[in-house]
């Protein structure tokens, strides 16, 4: 029976890697033993000949990440198979294509982006003694301004969802109606139309693979809001075996849906400066899974740290206490157990 063993890895950004031998070469022997690695690259490998000139009706005064095209060569050397890409800081059109170029001349697969809506919500398909594994990836952290593929226009495979803000109700949050100023609750929820094309695209994607890594670039804050509860749920039902979340920078809960999980935030990867500030002293994860015979056997993590040097590391985790104790905490809703086992963590429905 074949073993297959996935790693998934939260967000890359290459901006500040001056050398990319560095980053990923205390970890590249785990990954390169494994079957399959994705990560979300949450960057552009673009450097632009003149700054960006933001269209006049573009009010975001944004113009994403761009890392030269050199620090891709990080990715190689790590050992990732395939890309993420569909994210807030995968912006511009001209920084999206030579970024995906990039990644061709570099023999990594990418999925998230493209010159057109088809193109970005392209699923990638890899296979490793005898077991497809399918990987797509979406986001609901974009730019309104031509940011989002469109049938003829470079972008991200978008998906979107709506946010209300609910008056205090006694009996649903404990706060009396009478109390001016008390904070509204904040409830979000999927486009049903994005929501249908998921579902459609995950069903169709899992017709053809053993295992299917689904992958959204999502949140805001430690709490799962209820439109990620629902777009995860949604894509397990469709048929997808492994739900990867990120975008908020600190680890968030898993959770068993179906038997199945759901990392709901993998936090940071490889990230030493944005475009504004340094960033230092932070925590991500990675996640582990093993499948034997197609089916899975082991949910695993490992909390990742990166050194004054940039190196990523896979921190032991008798040395993170604090930081499993608020994984611990923020699982604790869904039920979810973890158990230490040597350098890893296992998570258990």
């Amino acid at each position: 029976m074949p073993t297959t063993r996935i790693h998934l890895l939260g967000d890359i950004n290459l901006l500040g890697v001056d050398n990319p031998a560095v980053p990923f070469n205390k970890i590249s022997p785990t990954l390169k033993a494994a079957d399959a690695v994705f990560a979300n690259l949450e960057c552009c490998l673009f450097d632009p000949s003149e700054k960006r000139e933001m269209m006049r009706d573009d009010q975001s005064g944004f113009e994403g990440i761009y890392a030269p095209p050199a620090s891709g060569e990080a990715l190689r050397l790590a050992g990732v198979h395939v890309i993420g890409n569909a994210n807030n800081q995968n912006y511009g059109a001209d920084a999206i294509l030579a970024s995906n170029k990039r990644l061709d001349e570099l023999g990594i697969a990418h999925a998230g982006t493209g010159p057109n809506k088809a193109a970005a919500r392209a699923p990638v398909i890899i296979e490793r003694n005898g077991v497809k594994i399918g990987f797509m990836q979406r986001t609901s952290q974009y730019w309104p301004n031509n940011h989002e593929a469109g049938e003829r226009a470079t972008g991200v495979a978008a998906m979107k969802a709506y946010t209300a803000y609910q008056p205090p109700y006694y009996k649903d949050n404990n706060i009396p109606p009478n109390r001016p100023g008390a904070p509204a609750k904040v409830i979000t929820w999927m486009d049903p139309a994005y929501l249908a094309e998921l579902k459609t695209d995950v069903s169709a994607l899992k017709s053809k693979c053993d295992i299917v890594i689904a992958s959204h670039h999502w949140g805001y804050g430690e709490e799962i809001l209820q439109y990620q509860r629902e777009l995860a749920h949604a894509a397990i039902d469709a048929g997808a075996d492994i739900v990867m979340g990120h975008g908020p920078h600190f680890p968030l809960a898993i959770e068993f849906y179906q038997g199945k999980p759901v990392y709901y935030g993998l936090a940071m990867c490889c990230f030493i400066r944005s475009n504004k500030k340094a960033h230092r002293g932070w925590a991500g994860m990675a996640a582990h899974l093993t499948f034997e015979n197609k089916a899975l056997s082991e949910a695993a993590f490992s909390i990742v740290r990166q050194n004054d040097a940039g190196e990523v590391l896979f921190s032991p985790a008798n040395d993170e206490g604090d930081a499993i104790a608020r994984m611990e905490r923020l699982c604790a809703p869904f039920g979810t157990k973890l158990r230490v086992e040597g350098t890893r963590i296992i998570a258990e429905a």
